[in-house]
């Protein structure tokens, strides 16, 4: 049996992900903070899981983290999926500290904590999949917090891959370009969401690493 936990698996990207991964051998732990979305997630996999857990908790916060690691348990974890992450649009200039001590939390120290908690007690041949961006090697105007926290867990997951390589346990880093999912309706701005990636049409690097991460887990 396959325990699989995937953040942000409410909606986009991380729901298309759960779906892909759904299995009659596979545990998939669900995080999102909107419990109606969750529960659509879980409910479109269910049928063909063994077993789906909804993880309701704020990944902003040092609580929410805590709190999400309790509730997964001792038991390990054969791929860990960081997907979790949120964007703040605007001028540098206009961001505020709460903005950017949130954006750090979400996109940086949660995905640092998880992997860090949870990477002791992964077995040889399993997954860590960080979801980042073509924004963790590119910056744009008016994204400079999002950029910032891409590129930081860009370099964190270089060195942590380092660090595990004798360990036998992988870190991916998976870099798709926009993607029509509802991260958007709170950015401002004329995005011609039509020619973005559409969620239901999940990125193919996206579903190539995926597939190598589960798949190799036996070998």
């Amino acid at each position: 049996m396959k325990r699989i936990l995937i953040t942000g698996a409410s909606r986009g990207i991380g729901r298309a992900i759960a779906e892909k991964l759904a299995a009659s051998d596979v545990t998939l732990l669900l995080h999102g903070r909107d419990t109606i979305a969750l529960a659509a997630t879980c409910k479109s996999v269910q049928s063909r899981c063994a077993e789906t857990v909804k993880l309701i908790h704020d990944l902003a916060t040092d609580k929410g983290v805590a709190n999400l690691i309790a509730q997964v348990g001792s038991d390990p974890l054969d791929v860990l999926i960081n997907n979790a992450g949120i964007a703040v649009v605007k001028p540098f200039r206009e961001i505020t500290p709460d903005e950017w001590i949130q954006t750090i939390g979400v996109n940086v120290t949660a995905p640092f904590l998880l992997i860090q908690r949870f990477v002791c007690q992964m077995p040889p041949g399993s997954s860590v999949v960080n979801i980042l961006s073509i924004a963790a090697k590119t910056g744009f105007a008016n994204w400079s917090a999002y950029c910032m926290s891409k590129f930081a867990l860009e370099g964190f997951s270089q060195s942590v891959r380092e660090e595990l390589r004798d360990h036998r346990i992988r870190v991916l880093n998976i870099y798709p370009a926009a993607t029509n999912t509802e991260i958007w309706d709170d950015v401002s701005g004329d995005w011609p969401r039509q020619k973005m990636i559409s969620r239901f049409q999940t990125p193919p690097e996206i579903c190539d690493h995926v597939d190598l991460a589960i798949g190799s887990l036996s070998k």
